[in-house]
């Protein structure tokens, strides 16, 4: 098959960054007008998704709490992930950085959950060692949800009902999305964990579109939902999307919970993982190939099921148990369903090219990314480059070439995407 030529882009997005980001926790925190006495225990919550820099992140927020005379420990926020088990949550956290060594305090994990009060009719609750505390911190990116939108999508407020709900909560606070939407459950939910619960504080991160820390604040619990509101804003507006509209056929070399909770990112791709929210229509991308799953996931191929074409590679490191756990929980089925699958990276993409209808593949309108975390640069189609000559946010980088596919029909892998 006659392939498209390719050509690497830079896309230009808004890049402010945090140049010293222990510093910047510690300002954050010492500025929120805190009530944390020497002594008091407090338990830091820190999730599952790819933040970048969270090991340093969490590692400056502990590092605070010590010198303020306090006791912290850092426990898993998350709900279904890791397999649903203390031991695969722990192994989560040491992947991104976070373990007692590093820290400098106790890890503790636990599944167990305890009742702190109602909220939409239902029971609110509450990761067990976290309740014994004296306080609770929690640090989370905030950033556009991949199921839904709202004011309040994916940050501190997820994290207090999902995150701190543990399992338990995960699936009850998802069939309850069903009847009420997302926003509404995390809304009643978080202010009720806010209204009972312990919580001292929230660090909220904002990152750019390079997969940068571009902001972090702090905030007590008086103002964590005003905080939260107006970073997703900033989030939205710097976050990363992909340079047209709709196009026919989109690479993606790797996708795994480390880039997205959704493994790829719904608001870059177009795809939302949940039909019972609106969502909106752009990219309409007529076919998705995924070609791998990270080693971060674990095995773990939530939204493998918004690809069209895959390969073998991906689906033998599939662990469905835990990609079930987590789809399942999440009443969305259709993320964990496997789509076409090929030996080599050559015939599924060859096959997608295939399926676009009456335009030769070499002058099909084609997307290659690293991942939807990783977007700063991609290759574009030949057929694309007067659209991308049309906009002033896009640098050409090199020439045009074929898509590089090895001896046996493996893409060479993508070398660029972050800056």
């Amino acid at each position: 098959m006659a392939l498209p030529r390719m050509l690497r882009v830079r896309q230009n997005f808004p890049r402010p960054r945090v140049a010293d980001i222990p510093r910047t926790v510690t300002e954050a925190l010492g500025g929120a007008a805190l009530t944390i006495k020497r002594g008091d225990v407090v338990a830091v919550g820190a999730g599952s998704r790819g933040v970048a820099n969270i090991d340093v992140i969490v590692g400056a927020t502990v590092r605070w709490l010590k010198e303020l005379g306090a006791r912290p420990f850092v426990f898993p926020a998350m709900g279904s992930h890791g397999g649903g088990t203390p031991e695969g949550q722990c192994s989560v956290l040491e992947h991104y950085g976070i373990t007692e060594a590093t820290m400098g305090c106790p890890v503790r994990a636990t599944m167990e959950v305890v009742p702190v009060g109602e909220a939409l009719g239902m029971p609110v609750w509450l990761d067990r060692y976290a309740s014994q505390a004296d306080w609770i911190g929690i640090v989370n990116r905030v950033k556009p949800h991949t199921d839904f939108k709202g004011s309040i999508e994916s940050g501190l407020f997820k994290m207090m009902t999902i995150g701190l709900g543990k399992y338990k909560g995960a699936i009850q606070y998802h069939r309850a999305n069903i009847q009420h939407g997302y926003e509404k459950v995390i809304t009643s939910v978080g202010r009720e964990m806010l209204a009972t619960a312990k919580i001292a504080f929230g660090v909220g991160i904002v990152e750019n579109g390079y997969d940068e820390t571009a902001r972090i604040e702090a905030f007590d619990a008086r103002h964590l939902e005003e905080g939260e509101r107006r970073l997703l804003k900033d989030a939205r507006e710097w976050m990363a999307r992909l340079p047209f509209p709709a196009f026919d056929v989109l690479i993606v070399e790797e996708m795994g919970k480390n880039v997205s909770g959704s493994g790829m990112d719904s608001n870059v791709i177009g795809r939302p993982t949940n039909p019972h929210e609106p969502f909106p229509n752009e990219p309409r991308i007529l076919w998705i190939v995924t070609l791998d799953l990270t080693e971060e996931s674990y095995g773990n191929a939530t939204g493998i099921g918004n690809a069209d074409f895959t390969t073998r590679r991906l689906v033998d490191k599939i662990d469905m148990k835990a990609t079930l756990i987590n789809c399942i929980t999440a009443c969305s089925p259709g993320g964990a369903k496997v789509p076409a699958t090929y030996e080599t990276d050559r015939e599924a993409v060859e096959t997608a090219l295939s399926c676009i209808g009456l335009t030769p593949p070499e002058k099909a309108r084609v997307v290659r990314i690293k991942n939807t975390l990783m977007i700063g640069e991609l290759d574009v189609s030949e057929a694309l480059l007067p659209d991308a000559g049309r906009r002033g946010d896009l640098t050409e980088l090199g020439d045009l070439a074929p898509l590089p596919f090895d001896a046996a029909g493996r893409l060479v892998p993508f070398d660029g995407g972050r800056h």
